[in-house]
């Protein structure tokens, strides 16, 4: 996987990502860039397979990833029992057009 470097500082982009991620989890979807769409979906899709495994280690890795504990326990409620049968591509990415401000392409990362 390449990483996308997204113009910051490590701790800057760890932190982006949780929280992207996390807000994923949360409300379901997402608007943003197209680039960090692309780098939030192999973490989300990560989120739900801890999900699905549903010990106690998945559930402390999740929420050592995610920032609020509200969407570990909606991961593993909700989330993870609606793709028990599926084996991966839990996200998808459609692109919506340029930002207004800076011609940013922006997408909307959701849950298939």
């Amino acid at each position: 996987m390449r990483l996308r470097k997204l113009s910051r500082t490590s701790g800057h982009r760890r932190s982006l990502l949780k929280n992207q991620v996390t807000a994923l989890v949360l409300h379901g979807r997402i608007e943003t860039t197209e680039a960090k769409a692309k780098s939030i979906k192999p973490l989300a899709d990560k989120m739900v397979t801890l999900g699905k495994r549903g010990d106690l280690a998945s559930r402390r890795q999740a929420a050592a990833f995610l920032v609020d504990p509200a969407a570990v326990q909606k991961l593993f409620d909700d989330l993870a029992p609606k793709y028990e049968e599926r084996s991966g591509g839990y996200t998808r990415i459609l692109k919506t057009g340029v930002r207004r401000g800076d011609a940013a392409p922006m997408a909307i990362i959701e849950w298939v």
